[in-house]
């Protein structure tokens, strides 16, 4: 019996909003679609905007926690789709026994992925320059937004979603996710590579993605070594913001129908 739900998980800087096109998409389809929010982020962006209290104190397992309570409580095992940090929690969902596939985009890396190109330094830069941020809620410019997100949009585009979506990210989770690659040891975004019991996982990746580049994805992809299946997809011409770029339509099918064909 192939899943006949879906579950959209957002990434930081962004809120279930950037999940919009995708869930009316998948609807249509017939599908029972979640884009739940993290805890605390039920709210609407301008009100993140105006009081980033719940992004300063959210933490990674208390996000895992409400994930694995929403997608525990459906009736059959969903396909897990990720976005950025989405796409990290998506694998740890993965590695603790739930849903029937999974796909993640543009993926953040999970723990003992060590590559870090220049492009990712740069548009991480206004989080990690300043030790202080790891305290604090760390919004981007506009400038830095498109940089890091939208950098192959037209400017009216990258724009619209700078003001649609954008909200700001937890600069306690970020920092912890960086040093956890100069010091690892089982911290919140570790996952068990040799695990032969996982589902399915699908790597997509965008070309011109500065935030998360393909290198990212493809090293991700290399440090698992189960008999699971686990596969990379390159997109050319992409950028971090996959879920809203023009064309997005083609991504969203063929993350489904790949997760179709190995759920």
């Amino acid at each position: 019996m192939k899943p006949d739900t879906i579950v959209l998980i957002h990434g930081f800087w962004v809120t279930p909003r950037s999940w919009e096109h995708w869930v009316t998409h998948y609807e249509a389809k017939g599908f029972k679609v979640y884009a739940p929010a993290y805890p605390g982020f039920e709210v609407e962006v301008e009100a993140l905007n105006a009081d980033p209290t719940p992004i300063e104190q959210v933490t990674v397992p208390q996000i895992i926690e409400s994930l694995e309570t929403l997608i525990g409580g459906l009736e059959t095992p969903p396909i897990i789709m990720g976005h950025s940090a989405g796409g990290v929690f998506t694998q740890i969902l993965l590695d603790h026994g739930y849903g029937a596939a999974g796909v993640a985009i543009n993926s953040a890396p999970t723990e003992g992925v060590k590559v870090i190109p220049l492009s990712q330094i740069k548009a991480t830069f206004p989080v990690l320059k300043n030790p202080a941020n790891r305290h604090k809620a760390v919004g981007f410019t506009y400038e830095q937004w498109k940089y890091a997100f939208t950098n192959t949009f037209p400017e009216d585009e990258a724009r619209a979603t700078y003001e649609r979506y954008h909200i700001p990210a937890s600069g306690n989770i970020f920092w912890g996710s960086a040093l956890a690659n100069i010091h690892p040891g089982k911290d919140d975004n570790w996952v068990n590579y040799h695990n032969d019991d996982r589902k399915p996982l699908l790597f997509i990746a965008g070309e011109n993605d500065n935030l998360m580049p393909p290198s990212v994805q493809r090293s991700n992809t290399k440090h698992y070594k189960s008999n699971t299946v686990t596969e990379v997809i390159e997109y050319p011409g992409r950028a971090h913001l996959m879920p809203a770029e023009k064309g997005w339509e083609e991504i969203a099918d063929r993350a489904l129908a790949w997760a179709l064909d190995h759920s």
